[in-house]
């Protein structure tokens, strides 16, 4: 009889094993289909045109002027649609460049950090899937850049969302050594975090991309940790190193950081300046972060004690996926100001089919053309998160001590 049974476990195991990797090879081959049918192999990402009203308020000029500007720059390679004109990203880079050559008085319109301001490192996280953390990221990190920042994204979330997002499919364009684990990792096989580093279609916005290889760092700490010796970096500080070494490249780093709490997010969160959590506004959700901050403040308490930094600049709740129809959600959210004050954003970042159809085939709201969707749902959605990281521009500028 116990054999029997053993014999039945061995067959269930043998049975679940081979049923989970069926399953992901048919999975991957389907979304490899569904990759190259949304973007062939000859293409390229890319990013939409600008209007001018948008193209203004992204500089922070008057249409007026961005006209005469345009009109001073003949090489400036605009398009006309519908008798309107429309501005590139490379030509929203050029026309900083030029208003900031030509500026007079304090004006600056290339933001960049000066040598006496620190590199931001925003760490946006979650412990619960769904709240749109990586949607988040995507969004913040190509506002700062369209805002005229040298931003760096980076992917440490080993399902690499935030990396299709920027066209990047973590089984195909991926290889090995090319994630952010290939600067942190403890072998001699470690690279400098110039080689990993990818350029984006969008000016001045880089990307280290994800993959499963991300999950190597959490199996190999533990075993650094086993057999550390004097002067080893320690894995809290890993990421921090590996940031020092491209520090004067940019002004904002941007970590889409993994839904759980392990050696890679604990060295994400003593690389980062700032922190940015994201809670979806429902009582399953809240409970979930609440363990999460519990459990955070534990092992930050833990690590300080080994020489983890524990210095930040700010620490900010963004509400997501927000009804403001819906009830229970407004209450929720009282609930966490009456508890948590200034720290949660004023902006929520709407619900919005926008945001979510975007998503199927890869794209963020900058990149998806307003006429795929009515023009009140685009616009209300692109309010939402323009709002959003309006405000956290700000708090940027102040971590520099620049007015807002």
């Amino acid at each position: 009889m116990t054999q029997t049974a053993e014999k039945i476990i061995a067959t269930s195991a043998s049975d679940l094993k081979g049923l989970i990797q069926r399953h992901s090879a048919a999975l991957s081959a389907q979304l490899q289909a569904h990759h190259a049918s949304v973007f062939p192999p000859n293409a390229e990402k890319g990013i939409r045109n600008f209007t001018p009203a948008e193209t203004s308020k992204l500089i922070g000029i008057g249409e007026g002027y961005l006209r005469q500007v345009a009109a001073e720059m003949p090489n400036l390679a605009t398009t006309q649609s519908g008798g309107r004109r429309s501005y590139s990203v490379e030509d929203i880079h050029a026309l900083r460049k030029h208003l900031d050559q030509g500026t007079r008085g304090g004006r600056r319109y290339l933001p960049h950090r000066r040598a006496d301001e620190e590199l931001q490192v925003i760490a946006v996280m979650n412990f619960k899937g769904g709240s749109g953390k990586t949607t988040t990221s995507a969004h913040l990190a190509q506002y700062l850049a369209l805002r005229g920042y040298r931003v760096l994204a980076i992917d440490l979330d080993p399902q690499a969302s935030l990396s299709a997002l920027f066209g990047h499919q973590p089984e195909v364009d991926v290889g090995p050594n090319e994630t952010l684990y290939g600067a942190i990792r403890y072998d001699g096989d470690q690279r400098p975090i110039a080689e990993i580093v990818r350029g984006t279609y969008i000016p001045d916005l880089h990307i280290i991309p994800g993959n499963l290889e991300l999950m190597e760092f959490e199996h190999d700490t533990p075993r650094a940790l086993m057999k550390r010796q004097s002067g080893d970096t320690l894995f809290f500080a890993r990421i921090g190193q590996a940031l020092a070494q491209a520090q004067n490249l940019y002004d904002v780093v941007v970590i889409d950081c993994p839904p759980q709490l392990g050696y890679l997010t604990l060295s994400a969160l003593t690389a980062a300046t700032s922190v940015l959590v994201t809670v979806h506004p429902q009582m399953l959700d809240v409970m979930s972060m609440n363990q999460f901050l519990a459990m955070t403040g534990e092992l930050l308490e833990e690590i300080a004690g080994a020489g983890a930094r524990s210095d930040y600049k700010w620490m900010r709740y963004l509400v997501t996926r927000f009804e403001p129809s819906d009830g229970p959600q407004n209450q929720m959210v009282a609930f966490l100001r009456s508890i948590f004050g200034e720290h949660v954003l004023i902006h929520p970042m709407l619900k919005s089919t926008a945001v979510s159809d975007a998503g199927l085939t890869n794209q963020t709201l900058f990149e998806v053309e307003r006429g795929q969707f009515t023009r009140a749902t685009y616009d209300r959605a692109l309010e939402s998160m323009n709002n959003v990281n309006a405000e956290l521009e700000v708090l940027i500028k102040k971590a520099w001590g620049r007015s807002a």
